[in-house]
């Protein structure tokens, strides 16, 4: 079974975008278990069942024919998370983007940040206001020079549930700001790291349009992602030398803030 993890709030609008998500995955009810945890204070007595937006979610699960664990955890949020996913050997963790009044971005919450930044595992952010009518076996891969961020991208395609030969991915590499007048070709072929990632998805089966543009990188992910009809968008993480942990690059947080679907970012 895909394993995931879904780490509820207080907020049932952001729960429910969560199990959407979930629910719309690719043969789900017959290849998914969830996990809806919620996280409580160390001394509460609280148990699960008072926690209503994650009781919403598991129930919605249910519904929908998923095989849903019910779990509560006391302690701190990002450890409960991190630990949590650990001993489900998660295959992914589903969280909650979050909403200012008065702007219309999604906002990274710091919790999402401390957990991107304490686990290598995939990391899918919702929102309410994102659409999840797209299609699953559809997604795009913007990758860069860095020949494990695409490899990982690659493995995250290929092990999400369903059978990869159901599945297409668009390849992109952007050249950044070359769309001015007499900028030079773009040639997919020039990013060893985007042939690579290619490669390794049709060696599983996946379908592979491989797109090269130029210009503003954030802005053309979105728009290629529109254009090629994606239900995800799955980014590379960054690594930074000497240190374990992993970090989101600028262009990575400016899709995430910016997208109108589920964004996961990879390890």
């Amino acid at each position: 079974m895909y394993e995931i993890l879904l780490p509820v709030d207080e907020d049932e609008r952001r729960a429910s975008a969560q199990a959407s998500y979930v629910t719309g995955l690719p043969d789900a009810a017959a290849t998914v278990a969830a996990t809806v945890l919620a996280v409580g204070p160390t001394d509460s007595a609280e148990e699960f069942s008072d926690y209503g937006a994650a009781v919403g979610v598991a129930d919605d699960l249910e519904s929908a024919g998923i095989n849903v664990t019910r779990r509560l955890e006391r302690g701190g949020v990002t450890r409960s998370i991190v630990d949590a996913a650990d001993d489900l050997d998660a295959d992914g963790i589903v969280m909650g983007g979050r909403k200012r009044t008065g702007v219309s971005k999604a906002l990274l919450g710091s919790t999402y940040v401390d957990v991107f930044n304490s686990t290598r595992r995939p990391i899918t952010i919702t929102d309410p206001e994102m659409a999840f009518g797209g299609d699953p076996n559809r997604l795009l891969l913007p990758v860069d020079d860095d020949v494990e961020r695409g490899r990982h991208q690659a493995d995250y395609v290929t092990g999400l549930p369903g059978d990869p030969a159901d599945r297409a991915a668009t390849v992109l590499v952007v050249f950044r700001h070359q769309d001015y007048a007499g900028a030079p070709e773009h040639e997919f072929e020039e990013i060893g790291a985007a042939v690579e990632t290619a490669e390794r998805l049709e060696d599983a089966g996946v379908a592979v349009e491989r797109v090269a543009v130029g210009g503003e990188v954030a802005s053309k992910i979105l728009a290629t992602a529109e254009d090629a009809g994606a239900g995800e968008i799955v980014m590379g993480g960054r690594k930074r030398s000497g240190v374990s942990k992993v970090l989101m690059g600028s262009t990575a947080q400016d899709v995430l803030l910016s997208a109108d679907r589920p964004v996961t970012v990879t390890g």
